[in-house]
């Protein structure tokens, strides 16, 4: 910004011409226009999906909805058993429903989980909540997601966290064909490091995968059963 003994030194100069006169105020009137540096940037625009965001905590059972990365509530809410964890990871909202059926009571808002359907729920079991007792869901209060489903647009990020092979002081799943989960995921990547796996990495247990397990257990002389074991992982450098 100019000072008021500049304008005036300015002013003066360009009245000894019109033309310099007309072009300086020009000039000043655009000056005065422009923001100066001290003042506040503008907010970055923001998406409807950016602006809020999901975090699931397994160790409190707890969903927290942010918004402009302020907490503005938590939900209590149940979570998978041992046997069937919930997915760990970030994901996306790609689906909301209304009624699926009892035991997904009164919403469901469906998640990206590539090695199957997982998502945030109602419940029949309201008895459930605060407890690991679903088959990897989230589940919540039909209140809760009922409110929940009308502040979750579809891309919106959500946050489980948590330690995919179940974290400290608890051994991890023994994994066979059919299983499913980030477990799977890590061990089809270690075997196709390996290049024993060539089929996709997505964390459903296969038939590729139990033949490549299999030709790893051969090489490493281990049972040749297709179990993943609590030695294979620490085979494979994913457990100590």
């Amino acid at each position: 910004m100019l000072n008021n003994d500049t304008v005036k030194c300015i002013s003066a100069y360009s009245r000894m011409c019109p033309i310099i006169h007309t072009a300086v105020l020009f000039l000043l009137l655009i000056m005065l226009l422009l923001p100066s540096k001290a003042q506040a940037e503008p907010l970055p625009i923001m998406s409807e999906q950016e602006a809020v965001h999901l975090v699931v905590d397994p160790s409190k059972h707890v969903l927290t909805l942010f918004v402009h990365g302020r907490p503005v509530k938590k939900y209590r809410v149940a979570l998978g058993n041992p046997a069937t964890p919930s997915p760990v990871g970030q994901y996306e909202v790609v689906f909301k429903g209304k009624h699926w059926g009892p035991g997904f009571g009164t919403r469901w808002i469906g998640l990206n989980v590539p090695w199957g359907i997982y998502g945030i729920h109602g419940t029949n079991r309201p008895d459930s909540i605060g407890y690991n007792r679903s088959h990897g869901c989230v589940r919540m209060r039909n209140k809760d997601v009922e409110e929940l489903f009308e502040r979750v647009p579809i891309g919106t990020k959500v946050t489980m966290l948590g330690h995919v092979l179940g974290g400290l002081y608890r051994d991890p799943r023994r994994l066979a064909e059919g299983d499913a989960g980030g477990d799977v995921l890590l061990i089809q990547n270690r075997l196709q490091a390996a290049g024993l796996y060539e089929g996709e990495c997505h964390g459903r247990f296969r038939g590729a995968t139990t033949t490549a397990l299999k030709r790893y257990q051969q090489m490493q002389g281990f049972p040749v059963d297709g179990v993943v074991s609590k030695e294979i992982y620490q085979s494979l450098g994913l457990w100590e």
